[in-house]
This record gives structure tokens, C-alpha cells and sequence, in this order.
């Protein structure tokens, strides 16, 4: 069983963590940083909790004298904070800190963020066990980590891998790329594509669950998930190379939101300068963020998904994969019906 190291001044903190924590983990309790430096030292956690606001030793100093332990260099420490300020996370980052959890702390949001760090740590440590069921396992979990970053349950990017392969095997059928696109490349693809959303670890919460509309400054930061998922793949598939799925995971979650006519971001590209894989998530990731719920509204229908894909043909889609998905709808729909026999009903995240 996993340990993890829970570190606040707050004794009702510290019992109402001890409570959650405990039905999947061995829970260790230290309520001052002076108390946490000297449990590490005999006791090393797999995981620390941090709370910033503490006396004396404040969160900074403590994690400054954590990170001074060998033992402790492949620990992830989470950052407990009320404070979202940018101060406070790039000092914490300098520091050492991997991620911040916002109090009051949320039941779901903390055993998802705790488990996801749990798993990339392992990887670190331990690469060869974890490559060796990277391939069926990893890719899917991790991926729908993301979507709990807030209090909906989702399945975004199995959902998006799923049309991936339904739109790529049209084209394939009707030969629209030629000898550009086979079943192997396909595949990579499509398992590339269940992490386009990755980046969204790094957006804040308040933006991802926003009920309604974004402003320009948090629409901003919001489309820099892009972005930060390309570096993060871009990392693990310099440590992967053989695993090429992933240089196909690093293009689609730089690119996924590009447009045909060059109106998309992150970097405006226009046409065929985005690559086929970019071209074809960009499709298939609209139809099954429109057919899902979000915290700003309610799932469309089909028709109404459909609608906006095709409308979108030379402005927003290649034409090629839109006449293809044209060709292909009802498989969608009736993929989309299957799929909610065992997952639906259910509220979904992300934006």
C-alpha cells in the first residue's frame, strides 16, 4: 500500500484528509514541516500533501528542506492551497512542487490527482515495469485522469479515440489519403488522440469548471492546454522513442484545435500544414465534445453535432474528412448508442 504524507497545522485538515485518504492508502499525519522533514528522514513517503500557510515553517521552507533528502527525489509533492495566486505556483515549482490542489479539497479531484502522480512517479523509478504494460493500460488511464479535473466523470478521449479509428477506417476504405493513412497508422493515431486534452492538467480548476462563458483573459489561458500537452508528450516520447503512438499523441495535442482555413490556435496553421492526424481529431474531437454534457451546457443531439461539423467543412474541417464523416455519421450515432448502454448517463468534463 502507497504512503502518503499529509502535512498541515490544521488538526480538522489533517482528520478529514486521514479519513479520505485512508480507504485506499497508509496514511502518515505530521501538523508542522519541522514534524514532516523528520518523519521523511526514517519513514519516506510515496507522496506528500503540502500546506502552504503553516507557521514557523512555512510550506516553502519545508519544501525547500524536503527536497535537500535523496530519498526524496522522485517523491511528488502536492501543494494544499486557498491561495490560486501565480506567485504562490511558481515559487512552489521552483521549488519543487509537481501540482497544487485547491482547498477546500475535493474527494475526487484529490484521489485522481494523488493516483495520476502515483502512476508518472512509478514510471520514473521504475521504467521498465511500467513500459511493459504501458501499451495497454497507461495510455487509456492516464488520459481519463485528465477529465477529472473537475466534479464531472467523463470518458473524453477513449470517446475521441473511438471516432478516431470509426472516421479513420472510412478513409481508409474510400482510399482519400492514398498510401498516407493504413490500419498500423491509424491505430497510433487513434491511441495518440485519447491524450489531446492532457495539457489540461495545468489549467486551473476555476477556469475547467467554469459554468458559463470564459472571458478573454481565461480563454487565453484555457488554449494553452495545447501547448502543454505537446511538451509533456513531446518528454515522455523522448524517453519512449519506440512507442510511436506518441509522437502522434505530441502533434495532436499541439494541433487538435488548428483550423483548415488557419483561424485555429495555438499556432494558426492553415491547410495541409496541419498533419492528417491533427486534421482528422479535429473532427472527431467536436463530435464528442458536442456529444457529451458540459458544466456551460447540455449535450446536443446527433443532428445537431453533425450540423456543426458539416457547416464547418473548408473553414474549420478539411473537406475530405468531413465528406468522409458525412459518409460515415449513422456509424457515429449508432457507435455513440452502443457506448451509452455501459458509460452514459453520466456528466462529463472539460471544455
Amino acid at each position: 500500500m502507497k504512503k502518503v504524507l499529509v502535512v498541515d497545522d490544521n488538526l480538522l485538515t489533517l482528520k478529514q484528509l486521514e479519513t479520505h485518504l485512508s480507504q485506499k492508502y497508509e496514511v502518515m499525519l505530521a501538523k508542522s514541516g519541522k514534524l514532516a522533514v523528520e518523519i521523511c528522514k526514517t519513514t519516506p513517503p510515496d507522496l506528500i500533501l503540502l500546506d502552504v500557510a503553516m507557521p514557523e515553517m512555512d510550506g516553502f521552507a519545508t519544501l525547500n528542506a524536503l527536497k535537500k533528502n535523496p530519498r526524496l527525489a522522485y517523491t511528488p509533492v502536492l501543494v494544499l492551497t486557498g491561495n490560486d495566486d501565480t506567485a504562490t505556483e511558481i515559487r512552489a515549482l521552483e521549488l519543487g512542487a509537481m501540482d497544487f490542489i485547491t482547498k477546500p479539497v475535493n474527494k475526487n479531484i484529490l484521489f485522481h490527482r494523488i493516483d495520476l502522480h502515483l502512476r508518472f512517479c512509478a514510471y520514473q523509478t521504475n521504467p521498465e515495469e511500467i513500459v511493459k504494460d504501458l501499451e495497454d493500460s497507461i495510455a487509456a488511464s492516464y488520459a481519463e485522469l485528465i477529465e477529472y479535473k473537475n466534479d464531472f466523470l467523463g470518458n473524453h478521449g477513449e470517446d475521441t479515440a473511438q471516432y478516431t479509428r470509426l472516421l479513420g477506417r472510412e478513409l481508409i476504405r474510400h482510399k482519400t489519403f492514398g498510401g498516407e493513412l493504413n490500419e498500423e497508422e491509424l491505430e497510433k493515431i487513434a491511441r495518440g488522440s485519447s491524450f489531446h486534452d492532457i495539457g489540461k492538467i495545468g489549467i486551473n480548476d476555476k477556469i475547467l469548471c467554469k459554468p458559463d462563458k470564459l472571458s478573454p483573459e481565461e480563454y487565453d489561458i484555457a488554449k494553452t492546454h495545447t501547448t502543454i500537452g505537446a511538451e509533456v508528450l513531446a518528454n515522455i516520447y523522448g524517453k519512449l522513442p519506440h512507442h510511436h503512438f506518441f509522437r502522434y499523441a505530441q502533434l495532436i495535442a499541439g494541433s487538435h484545435h488548428e483550423h483548415w482555413d488557419g483561424s485555429g490556435y495555438p499556432f494558426g496553421v492553415k491547410g495541409e500544414d496541419s498533419p492528417l492526424c491533427c486534421r482528422i481529431v479535429a473532427v472527431t474531437n467536436v463530435y464528442a465534445a458536442c456529444r457529451s454534457d458540459r458544466n456551460y451546457r447540455l449535450a446536443l443531439s446527433h443532428e445537431a453535432a453533425s450540423r456543426i461539423i458539416i457547416e464547418g467543412k473548408d473553414r474549420f474541417f478539411d473537406s475530405r474528412i468531413v465528406d468522409a464523416f458525412g459518409l460515415a455519421h449513422k456509424k457515429f450515432d449508432a457507435l455513440f448508442n452502443e457506448t451509452a448502454k455501459t458509460v452514459r448517463g453520466k456528466k462529463k468534463p472539460g471544455r
